[in-house]
């Protein structure tokens, strides 16, 4: 009985600390026009020689939150996310999926939340990354993440990085 109740007490204790955990941050808005939002920075990516970053999710999603605190905290990962990227949290949750959006970027959430998805300056998908390849622990492994930003920067996928000498 004593272990009943202990574990009914932890696991009020632990809904508690990510229900807390998840209302610090709103990095997604549910009445965001994702695609005017995504054209804009697929604008301003081109204009600054960058790629857009898409993480998909939603508020309540502590891992999508987590990834956010990550990028935020690290000063290496940040200068290497803001040389080469420019971010747009797309929202999907019950308000509002943007299950249309979703169907042409081929599916991402098939993957769980968060999903990354890169866009070329022309807004084309580069690529979907599932986010559980860079997770450790309960939080991100930087290794992982620094070497997934790297190889999926504008200077990493020019051709003249490649040629001949």
């Amino acid at each position: 009985m004593k272990r009943a109740i202990l574990t009914v007490l932890l696991l009020q204790i632990l809904v508690t600390i990510f229900c807390q955990d998840t209302r610090k941050v709103s990095l997604y808005n549910p009445a965001d026009n994702a695609r005017e939002e995504i054209s804009k920075k697929i604008k301003e990516a081109k204009a600054e020689g960058k790629y857009v970053f898409i993480q998909v999710g939603n508020n309540a999603c502590i891992w999508c939150l987590r990834f956010h605190s990550f990028l935020s905290t690290d000063k290496m990962v940040d200068s290497i996310f803001r040389a080469n990227y420019v971010i747009y949290h797309l929202n999907t949750n019950p308000e509002n999926p943007n299950e249309k959006l979703l169907a042409g970027y081929r599916f991402p959430q098939r993957f769980g939340y968060p999903v990354f998805l890169i866009l070329d300056g022309k807004g084309e998908l580069l690529h979907t990354q599932n986010s559980e390849y860079l997770e450790a622990g309960a939080g991100y492994n930087r290794k992982a993440v620094i070497e997934f930003l790297s190889q999926w920067a504008p200077k990493a996928l020019d051709p003249a990085q490649y040629k001949q000498r």
